[in-house]
Order: C-alpha cells, then structure tokens, then sequence
C-alpha cells in the first residue's frame, strides 16, 4: 500500500513531520509514503534533505498546475502499491488506520475506503457555539454520519484510500475543482472523482470504515465565526461545481437529506441545550441556519457563474512513465509543467465556474441511508442509518 500526502508551505513543517512519522509507525507497514510537494522550491529541497536516508518516503514535485488534485494525481502516477491511500498533511494516523483501509479489499468489487477524521483544536477544545453537524468545515465527520462500516457516495479525500484501478477506470482527480493552497477553500473533488467512478463501474463498492482514524489538527483561524461563514460559502460554490459536472439529481442527492434530516435535529439540539441551560446551544442552532442560508448562497452563486462563464475541466487519465516519473499531457497551459507517470488527458471536460479558488478542508459528503457492509464471505446487513455531509463521506442512497 503507498501513502501519499500533498503538502504545500513551511508553515506546516512540524505537521508534516508528524503526519509521516504516524504512517511510519503503522501495524501494517506503508510500501511507500510519497510527499509531492506543490510548486514550492524551497520546502521540496528542505523535506529531499530531511528524508534523504529514509528508503521508504520519497519526495517529489507536484508534476502539473498548481493545487492538490494534480498533486494526488502526481502521488497516483508515481505510487507502486495495489492501494493507495492519502493522509492531509496537518494530520496524523492511528497505528492500525492502514491496517483497517487494507480489509475490506479483499472483496474485488471495493474501489474506495474512507475514515472518520476526528477534529484537534488547537484552543485545546471545541468552541461551544460551533455545531458537530458542521464539523466538515474544518475537514473532519461529522454529527449524522452512520457508525461503523458504511457503503457511501463518495469519500473524504484527507482520510481516503482508492484501489489503482479504480483510477484506470474513471481517470484522476479533475483539475480546477480542488483545494491551491490557501485560496478560498472550496471542495469537491473527491464527490466529482467517486461520482464519476460509481458510473463508470456500477457494481463498485465505496465504503467508510469509522475505525480508521486520522487526528486532523484545527488551526486557531479556523476556530472562528468568520471561517465558518468563508468555508459554507464555498461549499456552496463547490457544489454548484460539482453539480454543473455530474448532474444535480447525482450531484446533490445526500446534501437534500443532511439539510432536512440531520440540520433540523441539529436545529432542535441547540434549542434544547439552551433551555436546558447548556453552553452555546441558541449560537450552535443560530451557527446551523447561517450556514445553510450561506451555503445556499453559495451554490446559487456559482451556479449562475457556471451558466454565464462555464469554463472546461481536464480528467487525465494515470499511467507509470517509462522513467517511472510522472507526466501530465493535457491543456497547452499545463505544457511542461510535468515532471513526475504519464498523465494522459482523457479528453472528458465538465462545466465549471471560474471561481479563483480550489479545494477545500471537507466537503459535504453525504446524508441519508447507509447500507452496512460485512467482511467478504458473510451477509450484507440490512442496517439503515441517517448519513450526512460535506466531504467526510457520503453515504449512499445517500458522505
């Protein structure tokens, strides 16, 4: 199994260090961790330096445009394992979190396993008015996501594993939907790839496993009312995106039911904490309707970009160069800029909005029914759940 983790400033130095040494320190052994670092000199020789002795973590440069669906493309191209998994890079994993991801491949059909990503605040603790149904804000699950293994839409792309073949079959990640850098951080790139893979290969299963567990370190700044409202706002941009891509009905099947189901639970939560004389309850119900109403602007907005200014999307499709370095061969504009497999465009473009930004630290995933999974060679359970979400995972039929 390889591990590939993007990274992309000096900033997270320490994050990044500890995120490689939690893959070092699995029960199940990484073949290969891959840093690809994004169009940054300066750290791609600092992290060369610093791994130089270390045989089982390579360093590499991100071999197209900039942002971190072609940096995960890069890792993809250059990887060698049968499964590849990708960690962010201001998270650590629990020791058997590979361990966990490996299982369930052994059914043939499984093309994806997620995790549970559990939040680290840096304050040392949660502020009372944020709401756990809006814990994708800050790139971890979420209040409403079923428990236990769970057959879903889509997975959520810090905590995420894919068979390499699930890539022969619907191509990489699509360039301009997620996360550069530091820009508005929108999302949706793994809904938009899982999305594109289920129709590909129908029978393909997509699964989260809750025991799988990353520990995602929230930054201070994003502790804050005004990054809350930020992060919703381009949820709502990514999903016009996404939407615009693969169809509203497919698109935003989930979403309609975290905003009918788990939100007004949510609602109705808060409400009763206060009451009840509970800290935050009345700004936690307060924080949930704004980030729908913002969300919801969000998505209207980009919509009407989309329609006016809908621009072309690439898809490449992964391959391993004859060098084993990766290639990106796709628009004239992403000529040269490769360096690292053959990134081969499939020719597949989608409308997308022109908004300045990509990527995001989650992403409404999925709400609705979850379909409990079982080990190969016993029964699926019948169990039904209540999903939700942004970029944790979808579930299906509803993360």
């Amino acid at each position: 199994m390889s591990v590939v983790i993007c990274v992309y400033t000096e900033d997270r130095w320490e994050d990044i260090l500890a995120a490689v040494a939690s893959v070092r320190a699995q029960t199940r052994p990484a073949r290969e961790t891959l840093l690809v670092v994004d169009h940054n000199p300066a750290l791609l020789d600092r992290l060369a330096k610093e791994y130089k002795e270390v045989d089982e973590v390579r360093v590499l440069p991100n071999a197209g445009p900039r942002g971190l669906s072609a940096g995960r493309n890069t890792g993809v191209a250059a990887s060698h394992g049968e499964i590849i998994a990708f960690l962010d890079d201001d998270a650590v994993a629990e020791r058997d979190w590979l361990r966990r991801f490996a299982d369930p491949y052994s059914d043939p059909r499984v093309m994806a396993v997620g995790g549970r990503a559990v939040p680290v605040w840096s304050s040392g603790r949660r502020p009372d008015w944020f709401p756990e149904e809006f814990d994708w804000v800050v790139g971890c699950s979420y209040r409403g996501l079923p428990s236990g293994r769970v057959r879903v839409r889509n997975i959520l792309g810090g905590n995420a594993s894919f068979r390499r073949e699930a890539f022969d079959i619907a191509g990489g990640f699509a360039t301009g939907i997620g996360r550069d850098g530091d820009k508005r951080p929108l999302g949706g790139e793994e809904t938009e790839l899982c999305i594109r893979l289920s129709r590909a290969r129908p029978d393909a299963i997509l699964l989260v496993d809750d025991r799988a567990v990353i520990h995602h370190k929230v930054p201070e700044a994003r502790e804050h009312f005004a990054y809350f409202r930020t992060r919703t706002y381009a949820e709502g941009l990514s999903k016009a995106l996404v939407a615009r891509s693969v169809g509203a009905d497919k698109g935003l099947e989930s979403e309609r039911r975290y905003t009918t189901r788990v939100l007004p639970a949510g609602v109705a939560r808060g409400l009763r904490d206060q009451l009840l004389g509970r800290s935050g309850g009345a700004r936690r119900a307060g924080a949930i309707v704004a980030g729908v109403l913002t969300a919801a602007g969000g998505y209207v907005v980009g919509s009407v970009r989309a329609r006016r200014n809908g621009t072309t999307f690439s898809v490449v499709q992964i391959g391993e160069g004859a060098d084993g370095t990766a290639e990106e061969t796709g628009s004239p504009a992403d000529a040269g800029t490769a360096r690292a497999g053959a990134l081969a465009d499939t020719g597949a473009t989608g409308l997308l909005a022109d908004t300045g930004a990509t990527g995001g630290a989650g992403s409404l995933t999925g709400v609705g029914t979850a379909e409990a999974i079982q080990p190969p060679g016993g029964p699926e359970a019948a169990a039904r759940a209540v999903g939700t979400g942004p970029t944790p995972p979808e579930v299906e039929g509803a993360a």
